[in-house]
């Protein structure tokens, strides 16, 4: 005999939303009511299954005087040491057998208790009601308030609120909630990020006067032909709308058109209004603007728009999820200072207070629902719960908790369905309610390639080919699908060095109408805080099941620090174009803002001679419309700067006053333009080497006689410069193991070119010259590179000219070409060239030419997974250890403490211990870098493809 009861923890697995919550409503950070926040300290009880523990925690006068202490908003895996159990990261693999909507036995459980008192000015408890609100609980919550049980939700990144007023008292409430970290909604919930259990967002008493404020809807349109507004608040309990500024003041639900100023991301005009019921003040900030489908593309206001974009995880490496305003704020600064003008939020609605930010400081967001079955994939989308209809009512109170709490946000322009979620009969309800409820505003889905159910073709890591194909309209498809705007939803994949291709990708969104821009994956590094790692990621807490360093993949670091892509991403998307050849002393300036004109921006020019400025001036240019361009004079050289050196105009726009983001004077676009082109270095090879048994000597050089390895330049000691091809790896030269195609990494190292042999042919003296002859190859290979050093002297500097011819058939370009040589003494640098940041053949955009100064230290980037890093590009000169080195032409230049094997094994940045050797890398060329940890790897103009090369550099001491 065999019989099954029902366990009081079923609601686990029940895929339905939850039960005893409130419908879903506008959120609002504050009225006139009172409101009580419950952040702070809770007392937590950790069970290692769901149905550990009893419910008795919930009664009153419970002693929870031994549980432990965490912090709420917080993840319980992130607090206590580990005591609590470690986080899980994941790209899409689900962390537990795949068998929905059950859910491992396994499944930690947080009993948390919290005691409050209401304060001393809380109304009366029979004057209205209130309302307990959650902003964000993962996966499952159940709650109680004083011994009551109110009802459970899932949803992890949605509000749920419960009506709490008969049950509340003066003092002694208690408050029991138990989260479950796995649970149906999980299933749902798959975003590559960490899995982290816990009340990760505030908790909030409410009161409720009587005639307080309902759901309400702000309705904020604008006509860009008469430049007229119409405001209507629609409102589930009558009240009156005021708007000072436009002088409204209208009953709920009636309409009013008066002239303003309208909303966007690049001109933010919120005007102040309020929401008066008979019991409540509700604030408002009103942006007016008309979001439209029309003639094939996305417009505001009457513009097409191009969005310069980013996706958006919440996270902050010591409290992971759990952000505070002025973390969120710091984002959308960052943001706005680096031209970004759009946002979206992946893969889940963010915080409300996010969203606020946005419109006021202005980025255009696609807001997405808190939905992903990545995981699916696995099995062929099989049981995929959004094509299942046990599963549409959860999907539907997602798509509805995410629409209502964040309708009156005039930052939104698309409401997105979720991500890599399948196609099925669930994402078509949500789009038709979606469309049916804000018919204002657009829909998105990126897998939905036939176009069914959205307003437009989004796709996600399209290679450059494919997206100019669909930008000529010859990508094919549904007629629905062809006729649609495109946007790229994720490219560039931002994983430690790169993402490369950013400009060749630009340039086609400015060429083609239909491509209407695309969004980074994404902002920011998801490295937890680590003691001996300094930043964790996936697998450093002994998870069995990971994808390691997948979670860092951000334009900024996990502190917020803005890595080299998020500069380069700055240049590339700039909002104003400065070029020009410096032949008729002229620059053209063109505005590439869609509604903004130049009026808040000032000019101004310097001139440079080999890298230093020499004068400087402000410039005059008019306030030029969207898409215009002028041809601005630039004034006379000045007349002292030195002949026959090189020389250049950089013109710079910065802000013109402060603005709520930047202050005066912030840099937001520049251009440089040549004057004079750098004049080769010359060395006339007038000395004889000299040799005797041990040493030879070359002017102000010594080499060792037998293998012609150089010793030292001047009295400074040289570890052997020789040619070096290798770099470790950059996780976009790896590339990802679903990439279709070649992933350069992995085949260097097949071919060997990690472990490469150097073999002395013949080291010969002539009458004006050291040369030395070799070859270099990897073992096992028949391919190699036939490198000949050619050392000369005019007495006081030593040149050294590299000739590289390849052997065999080589069927991969090369990492680097270059020669590594090693330093005893070198800390500051001092260099003329590309900076001050680092750059690769497809990421040198915001290589500014000029002369530049750093140690050792301050030249390498901390990407989180240590790899080739540190590149300056197009350097005529660098000084360092009592060395001037100057190139013929001009070369890559790095220099580091640790070796390129020695960052190759290094796991962490904590792995590096610097050593007595700085080692300097002087590189004729460089591999593009790409971004194929989850897109196209470097174009073929950016590969360094084996082929003949002669190189030159000259040595001097100072």
């Amino acid at each position: 005999m065999s019989f099954r009861t029902t366990r009081p923890v079923d609601y686990v697995e029940d895929v339905s939303p939850g039960r005893g919550t409130l419908p879903p409503r506008a959120w609002y950070a504050s009225s006139d009511a009172h409101s009580l926040s419950l952040n702070g300290s809770w007392r937590l009880r950790l069970s290692a299954t769901a149905d550990a523990a009893d419910d008795s925690f919930a009664a009153e006068g419970y002693d929870a005087g031994g549980w432990a202490e965490v912090t709420v908003p917080g993840h319980w895996v992130l607090q206590g040491d580990g005591a609590f159990g470690s986080p899980t990261y994941t790209n899409h693999l689900y962390p537990f057998p795949v068998d929905p909507p059950r859910v491992p036995t396994e499944n930690p459980t947080g009993d948390h208790l919290r005691l409050f008192d209401l304060p001393d000015d809380w109304p009366a408890l029979d004057d209205g009601g209130a309302v307990l609100r959650f902003d964000g609980v993962e996966s499952c919550a159940r709650v109680w308030l004083n011994g009551t049980e109110l009802g459970e939700f899932k949803g992890s990144r949605l509000p749920h609120e419960f009506a709490v007023g008969p049950l509340l008292r003066p003092a002694g409430n208690v408050l029991a909630v138990r989260v479950h970290q796995w649970s149906a909604g999980s299933y749902l919930e798959d975003q590559d990020q960490w899995w982290l259990p816990g009340i990760f967002r505030d908790v909030t008493l409410l009161h409720r006067p009587t005639g307080a404020a309902g759901d309400f809807f702000v309705h904020a349109s604008y006509d860009h032909t008469t430049g007229e507004g119409t405001l209507r608040v629609d409102s589930d309990v009558e009240g009156r709308v005021s708007v000072p500024a436009l002088d409204i003041d209208v009953a709920t639900g009636e309409p009013v058109t008066v002239a303003v100023e309208p909303w966007s991301a690049e001109t933010p005009k919120l005007y102040d209004g309020e929401l008066v019921t008979a019991g409540e003040r509700v604030p408002l900030r009103i942006g007016f603007r008309t979001v439209e489908l029309a003639d094939g593309l996305i417009k505001v206001n009457g513009e097409a728009l191009l969005f310069k974009g980013v996706n958006r995880h919440e996270w902050h490496p010591e409290k992971g999820r759990a952000l505070d305003l002025e973390t969120m704020r710091a984002d959308v600064l960052l943001m706005k200072r680096h031209n970004l003008n759009a946002v979206r939020t992946s893969h889940y609605p963010p915080h409300p207070a996010f969203l606020d930010l946005c419109d006021e400081y202005g980025l255009w967001v696609i807001d997405e629902c808190d939905l992903e079955t990545h995981g699916f994939t696995e099995q062929g989308w099989r049981d995929n719960p959004v094509d299942d209809d046990r599963w549409t009512p959860a999907l539907l109170d997602r798509a509805a908790r995410m629409v209502e709490r964040d309708k009156n946000h005039p930052s939104i322009v698309f409401w997105s369905l979720g991500n890599e979620a399948g196609t099925g009969r669930g994402l078509t309800a949500m789009a038709e309610w979606i469309h049916g409820r804000d018919p204002e505003r657009l829909v998105h889905y990126e897998g939905d390639w036939n176009c069914r159910d959205t307003d437009v073709y989004s796709r996600m890591y399209a290679f450059h080919d494919e997206v100019e194909r669909i930008g000529q309209h010859l990508d094919g498809g549904t007629r629905k699908r062809r006729e649609l705007p495109f946007i790229q939803c994720e490219y560039a994949h931002a994983m430690g060095n790169g993402p490369g291709g950013l400009a060749d990708y630009q340039r086609l969104f400015e060429k083609y109408d239909r491509l209407q821009g695309a969004f980074v994956w994404e902002w920011i590094d998801h490295g937890i805080k680590h003691p001996e790692l300094g930043y964790a990621y996936g697998g450093d807490f002994g998870e069995e099941l990971h994808d390691g360093n997948f979670v860092c993949d951000g334009l900024v670091f996990p502190d917020r620090t803005p890595s080299p892509g998020l500069v380069e991403y700055k240049k590339v998307i700039e909002p104003v174009r400065i070029e020009g050849d410096g032949a008729d002393g002229t620059v053209r300036v063109t505005n590439k803002y869609d509604f903004a004109d130049l009026s808040a921006l000032a000019f101004e020019w310097s001139y440079q001679v080999d890298g230093e400025t020499v004068e400087a001036g402000a410039l005059s240019v008019p306030a030029l419309a969207p898409g215009q361009s002028a041809d601005v004079k630039l004034p006379a050289p000045p007349a002292d700067a030195a002949g026959g050196s090189e020389a250049q105009w950089t013109v710079r726009a910065l802000l013109a006053a402060d603005t709520a983001w930047a202050p005066k004077g912030h840099v937001v676009a520049w251009g440089q333009v040549p004057v004079s082109a750098r004049q080769p270095v010359p060395v006339t090879a007038s000395e004889r080497p000299a040799a005797d048994e041990r040493v030879i000597t070359l002017g102000p050089a010594s080499f060792d006689a037998r293998s012609g390895a150089l010793r030292t330049i001047g009295g400074v000691e040289v570890t052997a410069p020789r040619l070096d091809v290798w770099r470790a790896p950059t996780d976009n030269d790896d590339g990802a193991e679903w990439q279709s195609d070649t992933r350069w990494g992995m085949l260097w190292r097949k071919y060997g070119l990690h472990r490469m042999r150097h073999r002395l042919d013949a080291v010969e003296l002539s009458d004006d010259a050291l040369t030395v002859r070799t070859r270099v190859a990897p073992a096992a290979r028949e391919v190699g590179l036939a490198t000949v050093y050619r050392w000369t002297s005019d007495g006081t500097r030593l040149r050294l000219t590299v000739s590289v011819t390849p052997e065999g058939d080589w069927k991969v370009p090369l990492p680097r070409l270059g020669i590594r040589l090693g330093l005893a003494q070198a800390d500051a640098v001092t260099w003329f060239g590309g900076g001050p940041g680092e750059a690769y053949p497809d990421t040198r955009s915001a290589s500014m030419l000029g002369r530049w100064q750093a140690g050792v230290d301050e030249l390498q980037t901390p990407y989180v997974r240590p790899q080739e890093n540190g590149a300056r590009a197009d350097v005529r000169w660098a000084e360092l250890g009592g060395l001037r080195i100057e190139g013929d032409p001009e070369f890559w230049f790095s220099a580091r403490r640790w070796t390129s094997e020695q960052v190759d094994a290094a796991r962490h940045l904590s792995d590096l211990t610097p050593g007595d050797t700085v080692w300097v890398h002087l590189d004729h060329g460089q591999q593009g870098i790409g971004s194929q940890s989850c897109g196209p790897g470097p174009l073929p103009q950016y590969f360094l493809n084996a082929e003949p090369a002669e190189f030159s550099f000259v040595f001097s001491t100072l």
